[in-house]
């Protein structure tokens, strides 16, 4: 009872939760993770293949190998190298032990945070602070041996770490097993967007070997299909969809290949489908979010930028991460610091004003003139509609210190 005299039973109060664990779409949530690691890898067959013919030698005693995986956001890469670590340890169990352990460069970007993550793996109580690199890999050593097991070390997002520490750590983890007794006690996979190869010292090219690289495309539109039908089958009921509602999520997202928007459209429509009390995944409620979803670029359209087009570039990505506009007097200043971390000189105003019609030019970016005040001044707002800029910021930092180079 209120004090105006209406009142309202407790059961029909609650009736807006109804919908809340109802199972009448979604029954587990967690296969609509992008963190989620399924049993079988789909739409990556022949990769899996080359990635496994790469590690031939590791069912020997002191068999080793190293790679680099390379492709753009949201092409498996990071899915690839977890599922193929469970499973090469499961397939070995009986033959090597290993193990294996996955840093993601981006969360702990200095040789030192990293070479800690690595010890810690083998030694959990092992001290985090205090030590200095050359006492963390004598560590290292040491575990390895005493371990008997071999070491998968894969290192995500590697770029980060490359950018800000350079190849030391790589070099010496690749050198792990020289004035050593015995040899092949750890392996390397490094993970990054596109031209990581680039960033490499030649001493670290050498060690890993040309042919050891693998490319991974942007998934084709089978492959979308499949992860949208493996999802769907592990986390909605099977009388919710049909396989033509998955070929409209599929098709969604085919332009940008990129198996991240297939998982989001398919959980923005369960949740459209169930905040409307519908039993069942309907076209329109993939067509409404399908809309909300940014297009990622072209692959190549990167390719048409210089390199200081494209640190003015970065440099509007970094913003627009923490807001949807900016504006162009903002970009000249957030060039500049961009420069400094890269250590080159910036260039002139006019120069930066062309550089970022040319990124316009090219749909990267959009622009809207206002006006300021009571009609005196203009300025010009920038946003992204066509892309996420972490995405974008990304695919530049991969592949911006090559064009630097030029």
């Amino acid at each position: 009872m209120f004090k105006n005299g209406w009142h309202q039973d407790a059961t029909s109060m609650s009736d807006y939760l109804d919908r809340i664990g109802s199972g009448f779409i979604l029954l587990n949530p967690d296969p609509l993770d992008f963190d989620y690691i399924p049993e079988v890898m789909v739409g990556r067959e022949t990769i899996q293949e080359t990635l496994a013919g790469k590690f031939h030698s590791i069912a020997h005693p002191n068999g080793s190998a190293n790679v680099v995986i390379t492709g753009p956001v949201g092409s498996g890469k990071t899915l690839l190298a977890r599922t193929f670590c469970r499973d090469i340890k499961h397939h070995l169990r009986n033959k090597r032990p290993l193990m294996s352990v996955h840093i993601n460069c981006r969360n702990a970007t200095t040789n030192v945070r990293v070479a800690q993550r690595i010890v810690q793996s083998l030694d959990p109580g092992h001290p985090d602070r205090g030590l200095s690199m050359g006492e963390l890999l004598s560590s290292l050593r040491k575990l390895l041996r005493n371990n008997g097991r071999h070491l998968i070390i894969v290192l995500d997002e590697v770029d980060h770490l490359l950018r800000k520490s350079g190849n030391d750590l790589i070099y010496q983890l690749l050198r792990i097993d020289e004035d050593q007794d015995g040899s092949g006690t750890l392996s390397l996979i490094l993970i990054s967007q596109e031209q990581v190869l680039d960033v490499l010292e030649n001493a670290v090219i050498s060690r890993f070997g040309h042919t050891n690289h693998i490319p991974v495309p942007p998934y084709d539109m089978k492959g979308l299909l499949a992860i949208a039908h493996q999802r769907a089958d592990a986390a909605l009921n099977p009388r919710s969809w049909d396989g033509e509602i998955l070929k409209l999520i599929a098709t969604s997202a085919a332009p940008s290949g990129d198996a991240r928007q297939v998982i989001e459209l398919l959980g923005a429509a369960v949740e459209h489908a169930e905040s409307d009390g519908q039993k069942s995944i309907l076209p329109e409620h993939v067509q409404t979010k399908a809309r909300d979803v940014p297009q990622v670029m072209p692959e190549d359209v990167l390719d048409e930028l210089s390199g200081h087009s494209m640190l003015v570039l970065l440099g509007i990505c970094r913003r627009l991460r923490k807001s949807e506009f900016m504006t162009s007097k903002d970009v000249e200043s957030i060039y500049a610091v961009i420069c400094e971390e890269y250590e080159v000189k910036p260039r002139s105003h006019t120069t930066v004003w062309k550089f970022l019609k040319h990124i316009e030019g090219l749909n990267i970016i959009a622009t809207r003139v206002d006006t300021v005040g009571e009609g005196r001044g203009r300025t010009t707002h920038i946003s992204m509609p066509h892309a996420l800029p972490m995405d974008v910021a990304a695919r530049i930092e991969g592949r911006v210190g090559q064009k630097l180079k030029r």
